[in-house]
């Protein structure tokens, strides 16, 4: 028995991962470009992320702006901003399934 058999196994198990590490920087670079949109405030508050979850834009109708009530417009913004992250994690962690084929690897989504 040849004790350096498995020699080849792990080459394509290195070349899997390696072509594993590509497609997810690939997935990353793409998710950077994506922009997902969420409302609240029946659309008066309109938040703009990436697919990574950066919030790029923030449009606030002017009639809720009441500065005798700050605290509606903060929760507006605090609520249209949770959902449009919500949404970017759910595009990312469909977009690396693919990828990972449901393997739900230790920091990949």
């Amino acid at each position: 028995m040849n004790p350096f058999g498995k020699i080849g196994d792990l080459g394509q198990i290195m070349k899997q991962a390696q072509k594993m590490l590509e497609d997810t920087r690939k997935v990353e670079e793409s998710l950077a470009e994506e922009r997902i949109e969420a409302s609240s405030g029946g659309g008066m508050v309109k938040v703009v992320v990436t697919g990574k979850g950066e919030v790029v834009e923030i449009k606030i109708d002017p009639q809720v702006i009441d500065p005798e009530d700050v605290e509606m417009l903060e929760d507006l913004v605090v609520s249209a901003v949770r959902e449009a992250s919500e949404q970017a994690t759910q595009l990312k962690t469909e977009k690396m399934k693919e990828i990972t084929g449901g393997m739900g690897l230790p920091g990949i989504f």
